[in-house]
């Protein structure tokens, strides 16, 4: 298995207490095992600007993937996702207009106005 794991160097990818908690709670209100499971932080073409982000749950990485352990939570990423989103912070934001998860992202050059997508 070639899978990378990032945890112990310089994460390209980090991720909020807040997030990971939120997180680690919805893998486990689906059952899956937060040891082995993980986040996958991915993006996908789409949206007004070009880009968005997407995730979801996966059992385990995939070989390629680069693996980030922050706060006892396993984010997935992939190759072709990583150079659109290397550098990023993931939190979590709760509020009156709706709670979820954000990514700030230090790569992104404009949004669309709703900021669900993007450009690099």
């Amino acid at each position: 298995m070639s899978t990378e794991t990032a945890a112990g160097t310089d994460p390209e990818i980090q991720v909020s207490p807040t997030a990971a908690e939120q997180a680690i709670d919805l893998l486990e209100g689906e059952g899956l095992d937060t040891d082995v499971a993980g986040l996958r932080l991915f993006v996908q073409q789409g949206g007004c600007a070009g880009l968005s982000y997407g995730m979801r749950f996966d059992d385990e990485p995939e070989d390629d993937d680069t693996v980030y352990e922050h706060h006892d939570l396993r984010v997935f990423v992939d190759p072709a996702s990583m150079r659109y989103i290397e550098g990023s912070q993931l939190d979590f934001e709760g509020g009156l207009q709706g709670a979820g998860f954000h990514v700030e992202n230090p790569n992104v050059v404009s949004e669309c106005g709703c900021g669900e997508s993007f450009r690099t």
